[in-house]
């Protein structure tokens, strides 16, 4: 139910990337604008890293296995990385055609029709990224929040074409590629703070705050003392392995029995815990 969720934000958020990804295009290039068009294709690969989003998604979506005990929800995060990827790709492309149209010295054309699209495009960037986050955070979804940031750097990349189109239209061609070239530097950046993001639950990152989890663990009776906790996983699917112990001559029914508590009291307490693993050992 949470995978069809996520795929019905990514399908609303696809359709108006591309609509604001084409408008950009193709007055861009009618017109031009080396800003304007490279953040055209910026607001695209909006679109393509939503596409990686789905299949992500999808295939994450498939319950454990034999071969897969802990499920294929890592796939999701390797989507997020393919959009990263997808980002730093397109950066230093819009990078190199600045530079080339510098070298070129073509003057684009600035019309009210430009500024017109900037304004509405923007408008629409800044419903997608308040509703996709959003959805993101409610649905514990590290797909959508990666995808929100990637287009709220939009709203400033489009911010930026418009003062580069200002700037044009008094006379100053040079600030149409220096745009160019900030844009390219945001997209890059933007890259970046997903990889970041997202590289923690890759790579085993611990993800919650161990004292938290052991005074949960003293709360229960019987649990003389607790260490070694080792958390790992994303938002919604945290993996918790504590040792605890207890007194030594305890019955291993009572020590069982125990151990269950405290695996409970941690899902109860702890949103998004999914498996806890307590090992026994004797107090001394």
């Amino acid at each position: 139910m949470r995978f069809k969720q996520i795929i019905r934000v990514q399908v609303i958020v696809l359709v108006l990337n591309v609509l604001v990804a084409m408008a950009k295009i193709i007055y861009g290039t009618i017109t031009g604008s080396i800003s304007m068009e490279a953040d055209g294709f910026h607001s695209l690969m909006d679109g393509g890293g939503t596409l990686v989003g789905m299949l992500g998604i999808y295939m994450a979506s498939r319950p454990p296995d034999e071969s897969h005990p802990y499920g294929h929800g890592k796939l999701e995060q390797m989507a997020a990385l393919i959009i990263a990827g997808l980002l730093l790709i397109t950066g230093f492309e819009v990078a190199e055609g600045a530079i080339n149209r510098f070298l070129e010295q073509t003057s684009p054309q600035v019309t009210q029709l430009s500024f017109a699209i900037m304004l509405a495009t923007m408008a629409i960037n800044l419903a997608v990224t308040t509703y996709e986050h959003r959805k993101g955070k409610e649905l514990n979804s590290e797909i959508l929040v990666a995808d929100s940031l990637h287009t709220r750097s939009d709203i400033f990349v489009s911010l930026g074409v418009i003062v580069s189109l200002i700037a044009v239209s008094a006379g100053y061609f040079v600030i149409d590629v220096i745009g160019g070239i900030i844009i390219a530097l945001l997209i890059v950046r933007a890259g970046y703070k997903i990889v970041k993001h997202t590289s923690n639950s890759l790579i085993d990152a611990s993800i919650l705050d161990t004292d938290i989890l052991c005074q949960l663990a003293l709360e229960m009776e019987g649990v003389e003392d607790c260490h070694n906790i080792r958390t790992r996983g994303t938002a919604d699917m945290i993996y918790v392995d504590l040792h605890i112990k207890v007194k030594k001559d305890m019955h291993i029914d009572m020590a069982h029995d125990i151990a269950h508590k405290v695996e409970d009291h941690i899902k109860t307490q702890v949103e998004g815990v999914r498996d806890v693993v307590v090992h026994l050992e004797p107090a001394r």
